[in-house]
């Protein structure tokens, strides 16, 4: 059997796959507590519902408890509504990562598209820091994906997002039917942030010099941290652009910095690779850690 024979049979069997069984209503939900003993955050209750997977928590040596969120059918089909509930208990800190890239899968036809919610509430003095790998919507794909953050008194939150524009190895760039993602962020019930996103590539190329123009990777990374001063958000500010100046090199990569209303400040970056754009999220995270709680920045183990 040569390699495009295994690629065909392998795409029929998705296809097979989202024929034969019913669209998929799944949540998982995790709660992180900092126990006051031994002063390391464990996960101290979680639901799991098919084919989201948590399998345990890992110590890191900073106290942290590490999660890595699964998805054991491979993918996200159409029709598909997940959610994932997060809370990060007071004092606790937690780091979330994904075994991998989040594949949307093209649906059948007539299906719906494909819905991920998260939940996330960081309670007082907490940290999370939610690092995925990158979201690769399929071509034909349909998805939807709505983000609520919640930090109260003294939490702090490192969220990126990495989008890919498809399976580039196979030649599909932009070639998926709609893209929807929303972001809002309070702090202290307050709101801070409020993002809308919607792409519909074979409508509104990505392309054009008005949107993406020659980059194909974009990324959003917000960092927050309850209570600190305006001026201290003003100097992370500077010091990161510096480091923006730094990758933002030729036409490799693109990278952009801004406070928010209040307790936090967003990177936006646009590379020609997804490579770029995560090694450029890498630095930004290593110098607002160590600037927002003195500590370094250690990318999550992988596990398969």
């Amino acid at each position: 059997m040569n390699v495009s024979t295994g690629m065909m049979q392998t795409e029929r069997g998705i296809r097979d796959e989202e024929v034969a069984r019913a669209d998929i209503h799944a949540s998982l939900n995790l709660e992180f507590e900092h126990d006051k003993e031994t002063g390391r955050t464990v996960l101290a209750a979680s639901h799991q519902e098919p084919p989201l997977r948590v399998v345990r928590a890992f110590a890191l040596p900073d106290g942290a408890a590490l999660v890595h969120l699964h998805n054991v059918s491979g993918g996200l089909l159409g029709g598909d509504q997940l959610a994932l509930h997060v809370r990060v208990g007071s004092r606790a800190r937690a780091q979330l990562t994904t075994t991998g890239a989040t594949r949307i899968y093209q649906p059948r036809e007539g299906a719906p598209a494909t819905t991920q919610v998260n939940e996330i509430t960081v309670d007082e003095n907490a940290l999370l820091e939610f690092l995925p790998d990158s979201i690769i919507p399929f071509a034909g794909a349909r998805f939807s994906q709505r983000t609520q953050i919640h930090l109260q008194e003294g939490a702090g939150i490192f969220w990126w997002e990495i989008l890919a524009p498809g399976r580039e190895a196979r030649g599909e760039i932009f070639e998926y039917e709609s893209l929807g993602m929303s972001v809002d962020i309070t702090s202290m019930g307050r709101p801070i942030a409020a993002e809308r996103i919607q792409l519909a590539p074979r409508t509104q190329a990505l392309d054009s010099l008005a949107r993406l123009g020659l980059y194909k990777t974009w990324a959003t990374f917000y960092i927050c941290r309850v209570g600190l001063r305006a001026s201290e958000w003003i100097a992370l500010e500077q010091e990161l652009r510096e480091i923006a100046r730094g990758l933002s090199l030729g036409n490799e990569t693109r990278w952009g910095i801004s406070t928010l209303v209040r307790d936090g400040l967003i990177v936006r970056g646009l590379a020609v690779h997804g490579r770029e754009a995560l090694h450029g999220l890498h630095a930004f995270w290593s110098a607002a850690k160590m600037r927002l709680y003195q500590l370094e920045a250690v990318p999550p183990r992988k596990v398969n």
